[in-house]
């Protein structure tokens, strides 16, 4: 399990490069305050709300909370935590290869980054990435009273390769601005069995801010 953790991590920085650059390109078509002057992230976004199907996937399980960032998710009966560190914070489903994980990262930003832009620039890349078929969902999605981009990777060709149910946004939080970038992930050929619960996860979330 460890090792697909490493990979999903993996694949999300290197998701990181083109949002980096799709994001300069976003910036140099933005103002001097970084905010652009058709923001996508102006639009609606839909409530997290879990189905009946996604509440009953967390019957019987519990609260976890990752105190030092003010956040906490309800998970199914068996999940355990593998990592609570201070930017770091996740736990897995039992099982070996076919478990299920929650992986939650914070990156502290300046003050002075432009949060919507760079909302936007997740967004359109998600959307490129469903053009070519990467991506088989892509939303603006508000969680907990914060709007951030939700998106879904579609099955994968190898079935032993993680695919992953990604929510991204910004928030202010003891005076200092965060990117947050929420996963959950499982192996492809795993991703229906355990769809539910990954979403009902997801709409589970508290934030602080």
């Amino acid at each position: 399990m460890k090792h697909i953790v490493a990979v999903v991590l993996i694949g999300f920085a290197l998701s990181l490069c083109n949002l980096s650059e799709r994001f300069k390109k976003s910036n140099s078509n933005s103002g001097p305050s970084g905010s652009s002057s058709s923001s996508s992230s102006g639009g609606s976004a839909e409530p997290g709300r879990a189905t009946a199907e996604q509440i009953a996937a967390l019957a019987g399980g519990q609260e976890i909370k990752w105190e030092r960032q003010g956040m906490s998710w309800t998970v199914p009966a068996g999940w355990k935590e593998q990592e609570n560190e201070s930017k770091s914070f996740v736990w897995r489903s039992p099982g070996g290869a076919d478990a299920a994980s929650l992986i939650v990262s914070i990156s502290p930003m300046p003050d002075s980054f432009p949060a919507d832009t760079a909302n936007d620039a997740s967004y359109q890349q998600a959307k490129d990435r469903a053009k070519n078929g990467e991506v088989d969902e892509v939303k603006w999605v508000e969680i907990d009273g914060v709007k951030g981009v939700q998106f879904r990777e579609a099955s994968q060709e190898h079935p032993d390769a993680p695919r992953r149910l990604q929510w991204l946004s910004y928030r202010k939080y003891l005076g200092q601005l965060q990117g947050i970038n929420l996963m959950l992930a499982t192996q492809s050929k795993d991703f229906e069995r355990h769809k539910n619960a990954l979403y009902g996860i997801l709409y589970s979330t508290k934030i602080t801010h």
